[in-house]
Parts: C-alpha cells; structure tokens; sequence
C-alpha cells in the first residue's frame, strides 16, 4: 500500500479558498484523510512550500512525443499533471499508415515538429483511434487525454480530395467515425479555420475545405457519448470574429449539447479593448442556449525565429524558394551576395505587409548561438554588433547564422510586458467566459516552449506583480480547466480526488531561459525550459518530479471520455 504524507505546507485546494496549514494524506493513488494512513507513511516536508492540485494543460499536441517522451517534457517540471492533445484538428489516429507522409508533413508544417523525429519516433500502422490510444496506456508520465481531429478524419475518409467539399455520404462517414473514436476514449472533437493552418505542401489543412454545415454535424457526433467537448480555432480567433463565426460556434455547441472552447486570445494593454470583442461571442452562444469559452494565454509568448525552420521569415516575399532548400544548398545561398540582395528587397517591399517590421534587421536580437565565434554575440541586437564591428545589417545577420549552421535563435525587440499588461489579464481569467491555457506544448519546438504558461503566471502574475492571488492563480491553473472538460477527481485537493499534487516555492517558481537541445528521435532539435522552484510533482501519487528534475516514473492515466470524464452541459 504506497502512502505518503506531505506535512508543513500551506495547501491551496484548487476551490479559491484561502490557503491553510494542515497536512495531505495520500494512499494508492488518492488523497484521503490523514488519520486514514498507517504507522510508517512516507513524508514529504513541505515547510515553507505551497500544495496545490496538479495543473491542468488543456490545449497541447503531446500526442506525437508521448511515443518517444512518456514524461511529457518539460510540462512536469512546470507542474502539470494532465494534458490534452488533439488540438485544432490535428490528431494522430485514426488515420494510419497510408496517410503518414501527408500527416508527418503537415505536422511537421503546421505545428513545428520536426519531420525527422515524427518519421523516426512513430510507427505508423495503427488501424483505428483507440488502437492508437491503446500503445500508451501504464506509459504515460501525466495524465493524457485527447480530441479526434477534423483534419486527420477528413484525410482518412477523403485521401487526396481531402481539400475539396464533402458529400453528404462522406460528411456522414465522418461523423461515424468522431463518434466511434469518442466511444472508444476520445476526449471530443477538434477542428481548424485558422489561416496560417496549411499542410506541407502549402495548401489549407483539411478542415479548412469544410462547409459550416459539416462543422456542425461533426460536432453533433459527440452529443450522445458521455463526457466528451469540442475545440478550435477560426479564421477571427486572432483578429475578431465575424457575425457568421459566432453563429458557427453557436450551431457547434448546440449541435453537440457540449461548450466550445476556442484558442487563442491574446491580452495586451496595447490593445485594451481588444479582447471585448471577442468574448461577445460568448454572448451570442449563451442567448441561443449554447456555451463558448475563449482559452486564454495568461503571458506573451516570446516568438523565436531561425533560418533552420524558417517558419514566420518564409512568409517575406521570395524567401520561401530560398528556405525550402535543404540545409546544405540553403546555406551555400544565403552566403551568395545576390542572393543576399533579393531577399532584403523582398522583405523592405510593400508586398511585406506586417512582416516588413522584420527588415529593420538591427532590431533583432540574437538570443541564443552555437559556434565559438558567435559567442560573444549571444543577447546583442543585430544593431549592437554593426556598431562595434561595421558593416551592412543584413550581411552581419546572415555571417552569424551561417557560423551557427542555421541555428541562431533570434527575436524582434520589443516584446516586453508590463504590469498593465498582467492587470487586465487578471480581470479577464476571473470572466467566466475565459479558462486559462494556450500552451501549445508539443508544437512548434523551433520557435518557443509553451510548457512554461504555469510557471509565467505564478511568477509574474502572483510574485512580480500581484495582480492575482495565489490562490486565484491555482484555481485557474487547475479546477477551471479540470470542471470545463469535466475532469472527475481531478483540479482540487480534497479527499477522494486523485493524488495529482504540486509542491512549489512561492518564492522561487518560474522558468528558465529557453534553450535548445537534441534531444528528439533522429536527433533532431528543439526549444526546452527548465523551471525553478518546483519541488515535487506527483501523478496519481506518484512523484513524477523531484527538485526540479523528472524522475521518469510513468503512473498517469490515459483519460477515456465517460469513464474519466463527466458531461459538461452548455
């Protein structure tokens, strides 16, 4: 009988509640009554530590890194428990291996996984959902569970006509299958209209050739299987929705009898106002009986570029021609000077649109080198360098990156936050319309590591700025997110609950710089962040996280809709 007793901590349940000193008992997996424990219980001390619920990562794309990671890293370390993959359409299963090359490259498109690490870590020969589901079952670090996605569903019913309009008979074949991978454990329904989703062949992902009436009946696949819900993100997620985009979200919802949370707003005091609009459609949905819930990035995510993945910089004009070439060609390229000249008049054009702010390249900021002679250089702007050594702007860039291989790390300026910026965050988190998440952890590994939205709150949020509570911060990093999906057992600390804990010092939780490490199936390279402060993590009781290190146990539950999950009614 495994049990442990965490003694001296100040334990923030999860509920809002003010924290309190007493001790947290736990036994096989769950937390019970602390006279419920034997003689001889293995003790945690937690003096001076905060105790609170496992956070709840609701939008991920672990589904493809639990195959090679079962930890899921980092996202322990930053104190999460349970994560949910299967995003914005984009799931794995059910399509299986005839459809792997296409998946492997929209993913590898549209979501910044490595093409190398999808093709070495996956097998491919799944036959359906739940035999995908069933390779991670008793090898999971964290609680997993995850949406069927539009997009592979429609490439597995439609193959290469996958962009085209569904017939009724393919639109019903669609929703037999979203209902099947529900019953079988799916957690729900994904779906995707945003503009920047294309495959790896630049076309639209799948779900964008969708009709609203397709949308809805897919949505509709999951109203009669307990426990399931329904995400996306549309085309206004990032600059306001249209009337029409409401009423979708409305039929969604409706049609399914579930919320539909959608991804991602964005809060800034730059743009104070900005997020009213978009939380009206909330408003919509609740007069016509439907429930929509915006997730909502509780810090700015600090982008980074590279001329290895080139994703962001590919979009300037007549770049793309240049940074589609393989690394070795590229390189040779990027050091010829008409080259050179092609691509900074493409990027000064007025064909640039809002990328041209990328051309004043002074302004960027190297923040992360490889080759001995660029180490000087590491957190200097591109202006900094011209004016100690000379030389044109765009010339000195690409020497540094051509030293580098390609694999400078590189930021616009300019993207601070200030404690305006937290403020009005805090007021929208507490709007019921909202859940905190956004992480996108999994996903675009060449450009940022979202696992640190947990810690980027306590630190700013609770310590630097104050505009939150601790024990505010906590009830939206666990019970919102657990109640939304109707997580059962799960967001708070109470006995009968499962034994998802965090133990952290309030003092010292954050994160660490990103970095990149090869650390992926056939070595391949991504952004990881270490955090601080973090003293235990246990899973289902099980610490997965001792001071600030992974200790590789895997004692998380692969979450099965109905089974785990409770309905949430709109």
């Amino acid at each position: 009988m495994a049990e442990t007793l965490i003694t001296g901590g100040l334990v923030v349940d999860g509920t809002g509640a003010p924290g309190t000193h007493v001790d947290v008992a736990v036994r096989d997996g769950r937390i019970v009554e602390p006279d419920d424990l034997g003689p001889t219980p293995q003790v945690i001390d937690a003096t001076g530590a905060v105790v609170a619920p496992g956070f709840v990562d609701l939008h991920t794309h672990y589904d493809a890194q639990l195959s090679w990671d079962p930890t899921a890293s980092p996202s322990p370390l930053h104190g999460v428990t349970t994560a949910i993959g299967g995003n914005c359409g984009f799931s794995l299963a059910p399509a299986g291996e005839e459809h792997a090359q296409y998946l492997m490259r929209m993913m590898a498109r549209v979501e910044g996984m490595p093409l190398e690490a999808l093709e070495a870590g996956l097998s491919w020969d799944w036959t359906s959902f739940e035999d995908w589901e069933s390779r991670l079952e008793q090898r999971l670090g964290v609680n997993a569970g995850f949406l069927v996605g539009h997009s592979t569903v429609r490439r597995a019913v439609m193959a290469d006509d996958c962009h085209d309009e569904a017939s009724e008979e393919q639109v019903d074949t669609m929703a037999r299958i979203v209902a099947e991978a529900c019953a079988d454990g799916a957690l729900g329904f994904s779906t995707s209209r945003a503009a920047t989703h294309n495959d790896g062949d630049g076309d639209p992902v799948p779900s964008r050739g969708a009709t609203d009436d397709e949308l809805v009946a897919l949505a509709g696949a999951v109203r009669d299987v307990p426990g399931t819900t329904l995400e996306c993100i549309l085309a206004g997620s990032i600059n306001g929705f249209t009337t029409d985009e409401k009423e979708l979200m409305t039929r969604m919802s409706r049609a399914g009898n579930r919320p539909v949370n959608w991804n991602v707003l964005g809060v800034s005091a730059l743009n104070p106002d900005g997020h009213v609009e978009q939380l009206s459609a909330s408003d919509h949905a609740a007069a016509q009986g439907g429930r929509v819930v915006a997730l909502t990035l509780p810090h700015t995510m600090k982008i980074r570029l590279s001329f290895l993945s080139g994703f962001v910089l590919d979009g300037l004009p007549d770049w793309r021609p240049v940074l589609s070439l393989p690394v070795a060609e590229r390189m040779t390229a990027l050091a010829d000077p008409d080259v050179r000249r092609r691509l900074a008049a493409g990027a000064d054009s007025d064909e640039a649109g809002l990328l041209r702010a990328l051309a004043d390249w002074r302004r960027l900021e190297i923040i992360e080198t490889f080759a001995e002679v660029n180490s000087a250089h590491e957190g200097r702007t591109v202006g900094d360098i011209v004016d100690e050594v000379g030389g044109d702007p765009f010339d000195v860039l690409l020497d540094i990156v051509l030293a580098d291989d390609l694999r400078t790390g590189l930021r616009p300026t300019g993207m601070t936050e200030s404690e305006a910026d937290w403020k009005l965050r805090a007021e929208v988190w507490r709007d019921p319309r909202t859940v905190v998440g956004g992480s996108d952890a999994g996903a675009h590994l060449d450009m940022m590591c979202g696992a640190i939205y947990s810690t980027a709150l306590l630190a700013h949020g609770v310590r630097e700025f104050g505009v939150i509570s601790l024990e505010e911060a906590i009830h939206q990093l666990a019970d919102v997110p657990a109640a939304l999906y109707g997580l059962t057992g799960r967001g708070r600390i109470t006995p009968g609950y499962a034994a998802d804990i965090v133990v952290f010092d309030p003092d010292r939780v954050g994160y660490e710089p990103e970095r990149m490490r090869a650390d992926l199936p056939g070595g391949a390279w991504r952004l990881y962040a270490e955090a601080t402060g973090i003293h235990h993590v246990l899973v289902n009781g099980v610490p997965v996280v001792d001071d600030d290190r992974l200790t590789g146990a895997t004692p998380g539950t692969l979450l099965h809709s109905g089974r785990d999950t409770e309905t949430v009614l709109p």
